[in-house]
């Protein structure tokens, strides 16, 4: 059965474009297309759509507005589509804090090979959202870091490292490992599916949530403990070892699994480079990437970690990891920190990937 997408777009240009791009697949349609949000929600109650696509800035009601009364009335997968700007940027990632579940930006209208690659990363996203558990997420946290988790000793800690990777319903994922994290937990390098416009703003949300430091990553740099870095959406993230100092390499290379960034690329890197003084996490998203990366991560002698079913917003990454044996531990979303900080400290708890 097709998906039943409702346009809503303040810009009759930017609706009727997100329409041919939509009713060209086979396996959705646009039912609707709205002005502004008090048209979209009428339309909601007629047309029964099952993902909406929204825009940011609309007159009468802001999409922020729109998106939060919808998510606590009428709860939906909702795509937000938004333009490049700072300003924009910032609110499309208060609106996955809301409970949307993928962001986009705006398709640009005049590049052939641009429109072509936009229609295929939309429709991708579209049909991610019609697979999203979606719910009411609790609003952002500061410093909770999990009571009573076990810190690691500095010597433990050290030469230790955390990989993350994630993609649809990822960014409320990191943030609620993140936020858990003591201070002086070991460096934590961070893949999210998010186009690049997106990966500063997120970055800076998680820094002002966490105890711990978290940037966009940059080539070169030393990674330091304490520290978070976030993949840049334009460039792969790979850990290189520089005499006895890890650093952070950025890649312009192809996209693998459809992604750059992508998880894989980080897993290997961390396999090849840290062994098993590294530990890997895999969090929600649809698709497979990560998956063979996660278990290079296991095979190297890495502890690697998996998301539960009942946690994930799309049980997709974590599950492709389980089937093929990479991982090592199961845990809820709310329980991840502190598996993490268990490992590091030398102490064992949870469920192993055969008990789940």
């Amino acid at each position: 059965m097709s998906i039943k997408v409702l346009i809503c777009d303040d810009s009759a240009a930017t609706r009727l474009l997100l329409r041919r791009m939509i009713d060209a697949q086979p396996d959705m349609r646009v039912v609707g297309m709205a002005a502004d949000a008090l048209a979209a929600r009428e339309m909601i109650k007629t047309l029964n759509p099952d993902v909406l696509t929204l825009d940011v800035e609309m007159p009468r009601m802001n999409g922020l507005d729109f998106l939060e009364r919808l998510m606590r009335l009428r709860p939906m997968p909702v795509v937000m589509v938004s333009a490049f700007t700072g300003k924009e940027s910032e609110a499309s990632i208060k609106a996955l804090e809301l409970g949307a579940v993928e962001v986009s930006g705006k398709p640009d209208g005049r590049n052939p090979a641009v429109l072509a690659a936009y229609a295929e990363e939309i429709c991708d996203k579209i049909r991610a959202a019609r697979e999203a558990h979606v719910r009411r997420l609790s609003p952002p946290s500061v410093g909770t870091a999990s009571a009573g988790a076990p810190v690691a000793s500095v010597g433990a800690a050290a030469g230790r490292i955390i990989c993350i990777g994630a993609s649809t319903g990822g960014t409320e994922a990191i943030r609620e490992v993140l936020v858990r994290l003591p201070r002086q937990c070991p460096p934590v390098l961070i893949v999210q599916h998010m186009p690049e416009m997106f990966t500063s703003a997120f970055a800076k949300r998680l820094d002002s949530l966490s105890q711990i430091h978290v940037k966009e990553a940059e080539h070169g740099e030393r990674i330091m403990p304490g520290c978070a870095y976030l993949a840049p959406g334009h460039s792969h993230l790979l850990l290189k070892q520089r005499a006895v100092a890890y650093h952070c390499e950025l890649s312009g290379a192809d996209p693998v699994n459809r992604h750059r960034p992508s998880v894989d690329v980080l897993f290997h890197s961390a396999a090849a480079v840290a062994g098993k003084s590294a530990l890997g996490v895999l969090l929600t998203g649809m698709g497979k990437d990560g998956a063979q990366g996660l278990l290079a991560m296991r095979r190297s002698g890495a502890w690697t970690i998996g998301q539960d079913q009942a946690s994930c917003v799309v049980y997709g990454m974590p599950r492709e990891a389980a089937m093929i044996g990479a991982v090592s531990e199961v845990a809820p979303l709310n329980e991840v920190a502190l598996r993490i900080m268990s490992r590091l400290s030398g102490s064992v708890t949870g469920a192993t990937a055969q008990d789940a």
